[in-house]
């Protein structure tokens, strides 16, 4: 990026980041999530690495948090409180490493080691003791002077009103209260009392807090100490200002454990960066067991005599830094906006975009799914954009930063005309979407092939997209039941492969001949046609020549099959080009017809949630028995799920099922229900 481009982007990230800090910080209320500003201010931190010139001291890089309110007193700290920077990555981490590196001798890199903390997602505040007992407590305002909210503080319990260290059990040896006590933590609420509360809320007819934070912060600016004690708010010690002669930074916290100070069990010492990784990792999976929110580590230079040499850098110091957790949310820009042709001819406008990391996963697509979600968004080729992944899964954009436009941005247009065939798109009444009604479109057919293959249908190992491309552009294949004929020798021929490789696919291929009724349904790729819907026409008519034969009435008639849905089976299977393709593709496969209704369906009625990995089967296959049973799936845990089933390492969904008193069974238990 030129220089001058390199300013006007700055100075439009500061003015942004600027306004939502002082929303965030002063108003406690915000316009977009705590993953979305972090990724702002990543991404300004980055740029004035790269242009150091273009720092100046009112940049958000070089200030920390928000102004005092005015209800308060003002206290003016002994040493300014600062905050850190943050890392996304293991690569974010080297690069800080090697930045340090360069001030440091020989000596002190070979023996730099680390502290590492929870980054408990709270309020930063400054404690005072005098002679053993609580003088002041204050919030980190703008880092030199801040809010005195010390009647507010005497309202938590865990922070101590007098202290003191009658034995000496830290490497200093101090045994006695100093004159005056210095200690810096976090101030926070449990997940528990953060429901609590919030059922109050509800109960008054009043929203609801949107996160723990908010009420932490809220709280502790109350001028009324009994609403503040009310909430049951709890603290972290993390920094003692004071000097007692420690010499590293885990020595301030035995110290603050000696003299009284509630500190973090979790909290550990790490020898390496490798170490600091793998804490990092552990936590990422562990979190949800915590009983507060946490949304990274905080990595610091063990020695004190290091920290100190390393010194603060704008707002922060050098020698610690933020090491967050993959981001939920983060902030990217569209390089071009195209369009896909899918399997059923529908017209798909994608977001090209810069990398940008989320949930830890490198992402540069994200869906648009239609034109009036383009103009619902008002995105253009060009916008910063806030990119998130739906259900963890598929990326989409959440939110569009039109005040980081610099002005070159461009409007998109959909086509008029496929861009695979050439054939003029038609809107269908009543739909979003654009489609190619061209059936034999090429694009389409690659899309057919793609879903006729995958997992929840033919679950052909090893024919991926590249392969099946390749079959296709070579003419080896016209329609899916050519694969069913396709022999080693017409494989080794293509780039790539080798007698053993085609031997391999082939066998895949052929292993693959037999098949149940519901899934051989949705690899037909009929339009609207999903698993769910294939399950249901396979218990209604049993084989593929009684849906053949089916009356549009009667497919209508089934529960859940609507009109739309309804007329896109008895249309597919009245098209006679689908019809040769289904006797051809029938000559090679075997469908089991089930016939459900002599079936045991011990589990009709009942819906369950998968949730971690499962040792005896894979998870499709769970759903699989779930619904050959009679059994539903679900995506998420509501009061109407009836069993989720916890493999190894459950995620969010066993924590919500015990909030709503769902029953959670183990894979035993599950295996013995589905026997």
């Amino acid at each position: 990026m030129e220089k001058n481009e390199a300013k006007k982007r700055i100075q439009k990230l500061r003015e942004v980041i600027n306004r939502h800090r002082y929303l965030y910080h002063v108003e406690d209320r915000q316009e977009i999530s705590d993953h979305a500003l972090d990724s702002l201010k990543k991404e300004l931190f980055d740029m004035e690495q790269q242009f150091p010139d273009l720092i100046t001291s009112d940049s958000p890089t070089q200030r920390v948090a928000g102004k005092p309110l005015k209800e308060f007193k003002k206290v003016k700290h002994s040493e300014r409180m600062l905050s850190f920077n943050d890392a996304f990555s293991k690569q974010d981490m080297q690069d800080w490493l090697e930045r340090i590196s360069k001030l440091l001798t020989e000596k002190e890199k070979q023996e730099l080691d680390f502290y590492c903390e929870l980054k408990i997602d709270g309020l930063a505040i400054e404690l005072i003791y005098e002679n053993g007992f609580l003088k002041t407590g204050s919030t980190r305002g703008d880092g030199t002077i801040g809010e005195d909210i010390t009647q507010n503080l005497k309202t938590v319990e865990a922070i101590p009103l007098v202290v003191g260290c009658p034995t000496p059990h830290h490497a200093g040896g101090v045994s006695d209260t100093p004159p005056t006590l210095v200690v810096r933590g976090e101030v926070f609420i449990t997940k528990k009392e953060f429901k609590r509360i919030n059922k109050l809320q509800k109960e008054k007819g009043l929203p609801a807090y949107a996160n723990p934070r908010n009420i932490a912060a809220g709280s502790v600016r109350q001028l009324d100490p009994k609403i503040t004690a009310s909430r049951k708010l709890d603290s972290f010690a993390y920094e003692l200002i004071s000097n007692l002669g420690q010499k590293t930074h885990e020595e301030k916290h035995k110290i603050l454990k000696d003299f009284g100070f509630k500190t973090n069990k979790h909290n550990k010492y790490c020898k390496s960066l490798e170490e600091v990784v793998k804490f990092r990792e552990h936590w990422i999976k562990q979190r949800e067991k915590l009983d507060y929110e946490i949304d990274g580590i905080v990595v610091v230079a063990n020695n004190n005599r290091t920290f100190e040499k390393l010194g603060v850098v704008g707002k922060a110091p050098r020698a610690a830094i933020a090491f967050k957790f993959p981001q939920a949310e983060a902030v990217t820009k569209v390089l071009d906006i195209k369009v896909q042709v899918g399997r059923t001819g529908a017209i798909t406008p994608v977001a090209v975009l810069k990398p940008a990391q989320v949930t830890g996963i490198t992402i540069t697509r994200a869906t648009l799914h239609n034109e009036d979600e383009i103009k619902r968004l008002g995105v253009k080729i060009g916008d910063t954009i806030v990119v998130g992944r739906a259900g963890d899964v598929i990326p989409n954009i959440i939110k569009v930063l039109p005040e980081l436009r610099e002005g070159n941005e461009k409007s998109f247009k959909m086509p008029e005309k496929c861009p695979a065939c050439n054939t003029k798109l038609i809107k269908l009444e009543g739909e979003a979407l654009l489609k190619c009604p061209n059936p034999k479109c090429f694009a389409r057919q690659r899309r057919n092939f793609y879903h006729f293959v995958s997992r929840p249908a033919f679950d052909i190992d090893g024919l991926g997209p590249k392969i099946i491309n390749k079959l296709l552009d070579e003419g080896l294949v016209q329609d899916p039941s050519d694969l069913f004929e396709l022999k080693e020798g017409d494989i080794v021929p293509l780039e790539r492969f080798a007698e053993k490789s085609a031997e391999n696919l082939v066998n895949s291929i052929q292993s693959k001949k037999e098949i149940s009724l519901a899934r051989f349904i949705y690899a037909l790729g009929i339009r609207n046609v999903g698993q769910e819907t294939a399950i249901e026409l396979a218990k209604r008519f049993g084989s593929v020549k009684q849906i053949k034969e089916a009356k549009l009435e009667e497919i209508d008639s089934i529960l859940d099959i609507g009109p739309v849905v309804a007329k896109s089976i008895y249309e597919w299977f009245s098209d006679k080009d689908n019809l040769k393709f289904l006797e051809k593709l029938q000559k090679f496969v075997k469908i089991q017809n089930t016939n459900y209704k002599s079936q045991n369906l011990k589990l009709a009625g009942q819906t369950f949630v998968l949730t971690g990995s499962l040792k005896s089967m894979t998870r499709d296959q769970a759903k699989e028995k779930i619904r050959e049973l009679g059994g539903d799936i679900a995506g998420s845990v509501s009061s109407k799920t009836d069993f989720v089933v916890a493999g190894s390492e459950p995620g969010s969904k066993a924590e919500k099922a015990k909030k709503l008193g769902v029953k959670i069974i183990s894979e035993k238990e599950f295996l013995n229900l589905i026997k």
